[in-house]
């Protein structure tokens, strides 16, 4: 299903006042091996860095 103007607009909105963007540069092997790591967890590549992020910031306080 197509999203509606306004609910992009409200995505868009929402993103600017709430998120930022960072950059992550890896060669395309690190890639495959996040990702694959990633499937076998059942999670995205993104929530998978994300909660590596987090264990590693719990980790060190």
């Amino acid at each position: 299903m197509a999203l509606s103007e306004k609910r992009k607009a409200s995505m868009y909105k929402y993103a600017k006042e709430n998120l930022k963007r960072i950059p992550l540069d890896v060669t395309k092997e690190k890639y495959q091996e996040i990702k694959n790591a990633s499937e076998k967890a059942g999670e995205s590549v993104n929530g998978y860095i994300k909660k590596a992020i987090d264990d590693r910031m719990n980790n060190e306080q």
